[in-house]
């Protein structure tokens, strides 16, 4: 009998006055402000991570990539999502799928999703759908202080 586990995923990073930083979302590059973190700060990409992670029972980005290692400043974060769906499975687990809602007032999505679900799905080596959704003007999100993303991660063993 096979065992499957369910990991849920979040990140949230602010726009950044810098306009030396590129807004990256999924892997792809988008006009507008980017986000502030220590590495690219891809809140996709991270909440996928967090997904997997949780589901393998493999602590957290953070303990991961510490953003106190200037090593991981600037890192591509799809990179890093390989990195943890390699990471899973050698401890036997097999990613099934991950779903993300990306919510954030601009940049729009839509005209990116097909590349941003093709880089993430690379990453992962299984589906990863992304979803874009409006906080219609609610709270941070809404006053377009920033971007958050959830993910659910699927995995199987056996």
């Amino acid at each position: 009998m096979s065992e499957v586990r369910v990991g849920q995923g979040f990140d949230v990073h602010p726009f950044t006055d810098d306009p030396a930083r590129r807004l990256v979302l999924g892997g792809v590059t988008f006009e507008g402000p980017g986000l502030v973190g220590h590495s690219d700060a891809d809140v996709v990409a991270h909440a996928c991570a967090e997904a997997l992670l949780g589901a393998a029972g493999l602590g957290d980005l953070g303990a991961l990539f510490p953003d106190t290692d200037p090593q991981w400043a600037g890192a591509d974060s799809v990179t890093l999502l390989a990195d943890v769906a390699s990471r899973v499975r050698a401890e036997g687990w097999e990613p099934g799928n991950v779903d993300c809602s990306v919510l954030t007032e601009q940049p729009k999505l839509a005209p990116a999703r097909a590349e941003m679900q093709r880089l993430l799905s690379g990453a992962v080596g299984a589906p990863v759908t992304v979803k874009g959704r409006r906080p219609e003007g609610l709270g941070a999100l809404g006053r377009g202080e920033g971007v958050a993303c959830f993910a659910v991660a699927v995995l199987t063993r056996g």
